[in-house]
């Protein structure tokens, strides 16, 4: 979706910038007093999304603030800090393309890069296109209100600051509302807890310690290894199993630096082309279409290989459950291969949904962390967590005394840094009250009742099911695109229509429905969070066919969303029902 910008290694012209009622670097001195802030744009987080909105809207030429509640950039990565944090998409293509001279200058030192170094990037990249100056850290959004009467959203902080603009955009993330779990006695511990979606950005050491780990989700099975080669003995909680693949992760080859820095843009371009937006070999073939020896042979090629990708194997692996099983049970047998006691391995083994109907994980020796002496695991769906009690955890009939624990319990994903936020649309409405029964939105993009309110990468988009930062390029360059094609009519606000909304959400349940997905409890569907609707949130359509959406809404004059000029009164919600 280059659309308007092209390349964007240099600001281009101000082509609609517009007089400012004040200097920019004094529209931008956050205030603590009555008088708002005023801008163009205010951008909540600065993460990967945050970050490229802020460049792209300076290239429009507006006026802009981030709000970020952290002290520093990086969003997912500034908090996931635990050990072994790693990325499970590989680190030529987790990385920014709007940039060649960025691609060309920064080097990877792994093939999976770690949260540090994925970190480091981030930093990098605010440095070198001169970001820090418009973000301003420890600011945490309570409250985003639209002002019906002149189209504006008035947000306010947990510092006092309020801020005024014409735009809002959501760059809050898919991860990044950790879920503690509501588990007796917990407020009781007296040792101390970590979550690893909030990690301690001081050392800690563990070492000696009894541990417990609640969780064997993505973020349990990186952090497992590690904490088992600090702690005296470490206790691992585990009420789901989950399906791994070995990482295989390694240094990084030059040889296979040099083949992506020397054909960038068509391997991006290729892998634009691809369903997860992720350059891998896709098979083309119903893994029931050839013989068993065939499929063994190339299960175990991609195993060896390592990776996510191996779910790519076969066309259908996502869509046929006979299919899925075959890949489901080479996975099995790896797994009771590698476990030395044959009950643990079993407890190992999932068999309760689809390989890859829950986010799949990349592991570095998981299951062999099991066949360790000082490592237990206590299958807490046949002995449930009784309470938490200031020495320890009470599961069934045992207790399990503990000078640590690591809750490795996941997110509220998607919507969860949404619902954080007091986001009041037209006629007082809430978008917790809307999505009370699910998230509604057109394209992931906006949700009707909130004029001139973008969400980058939100429910209804590809974002979670792909490499997240080919979805957050193609959001924040389509919603860049729509606030140029607005500064051009002069419009004074953009609203999804219900009948759009309403139509895409069909799409998106339809497209769900069509596949395996549905046949996990997943946070796919938000049942990790108690009374949270069980929705299908992500759209499973892939990258390519939403991008040719994405496009054709804009060519269409943004087609499914209400504009409304100057010379227009503000439609009323009746309305926008029509």
């Amino acid at each position: 979706m280059a659309g308007f910008f092209g390349s964007l290694d240099t600001l281009p012209s101000d082509k609609f910038a517009r007089k400012r009622l004040v200097q920019h670097s004094e529209v931008l001195k956050g205030r603590a007093d009555d008088e708002p802030t005023s801008c163009d744009v205010v951008i909540v987080g600065a993460g990967f999304a945050g970050m490229y909105m802020l460049h792209l809207t300076r290239c429009l030429g507006l006026s802009a603030v981030v709000l970020e509640a952290a002290y520093g950039v990086g969003g997912t990565w500034f908090w996931n800090r635990y050990p072994g944090a790693r990325c499970d998409v590989e680190s030529m293509q987790y990385s920014y393309s709007f940039s060649e001279e960025l691609q060309q200058e920064w080097h990877w030192s792994e093939r999976y890069a770690s949260q540090p170094e994925i970190l480091a990037y981030a930093n990098y990249v605010a440095k070198k296109f001169d970001l820090l100056r418009d973000i301003k850290f420890n600011t945490r959004v309570l409250r985003a209100v639209f002002q019906e009467e002149d189209c504006r959203w008035l947000l306010s902080t947990d510092v006092g600051t309020r801020y005024r603009a014409k735009w809002c955009i959501m760059a809050t993330g898919c991860l990044s509302a950790a879920q503690t779990p509501k588990i007796p006695g917990l407020d009781t511990f007296k040792g101390q807890i970590y979550h690893t979606g909030t990690w301690p950005h001081e050392p800690v050491s563990l070492s000696g310690q009894n541990v417990g780990v609640i969780g064997t989700g993505s973020s349990g099975i990186q952090v497992i290894p590690e904490l088992a080669a600090q702690a005296n003995h470490l206790y691992v909680f585990q009420r789901t199993p989950n399906f791994s693949i070995p990482a295989r992760n390694k240094r990084m080859d030059p040889e296979y630096e040099n083949s992506w820095k020397t054909n960038y843009s068509e391997r991006r371009k290729r892998a634009r082309s691809m369903p997860a937006g992720i350059l891998c070999e896709l098979g083309d073939t119903s893994a029931l279409a050839v013989s068993p020896e065939q499929r063994l042979n190339e299960y175990e090629r991609r195993w060896a290989a390592g990776g996510t990708s191996f779910t790519a194997a076969y066309s259908d692996l996502l869509r046929n459950a006979e299919a899925n099983e075959t890949a489901a049970g080479f996975v099995r047998e790896k797994i009771r291969r590698v476990i030395e006691d044959p009950d643990v391995a079993e407890l190992l083994v999932p068999i309760d949904h689809p390989i890859g109907a829950k986010r799949i994980c990349a592991d570095t020796k998981y299951f062999e962390t099991f066949n360790r002496e000082n490592v237990t695991l206590v299958d807490i769906r046949s002995n449930p967590i009784r309470e938490i009690s200031p020495e320890g955890i009470a599961a069934g009939s045992n207790f399990h005394k503990l000078d640590s624990l690591v809750l490795a319990t996941g997110f509220d994903a998607m919507t969860g840094a949404l619902s954080k936020i007091d986001i009041v649309g037209r006629e007082g409405l809430t978008l917790r009250e809307k999505w009370r029964d699910g998230p509604n939105t057109f394209l992931g993009l906006m949700s009707s009742g909130f004029p001139n309110l973008f969400i980058v990468t939100g429910p209804g988009s590809p974002s979670v099911l792909t490499n997240v930062i080919v979805a957050i390029e193609d959001n924040v360059e389509w919603i860049a695109d729509c606030i140029a094609h607005l500064l051009e009519l002069h419009a004074d606000y953009i609203e999804a229509t219900t009948s759009a909304e309403e139509t895409w959400m069909e799409q998106v349940r339809q497209a769900a429905e069509g596949t395996l997905y549905t046949q996990a409890k997943s946070w796919y569907l938000g049942v990790n969070i108690p009374g949270k609707p069980a929705v299908f949130m992500p759209y499973v359509g892939g990258v390519p066919a939403y991008q040719k959406i994405c496009e054709e809404v804009a060519a269409s004059g943004y087609k499914g969303f209400s504009i409304g000029t100057p010379a227009k009164a503000l439609h009323s919600r009746q309305a926008l029902l029509a």
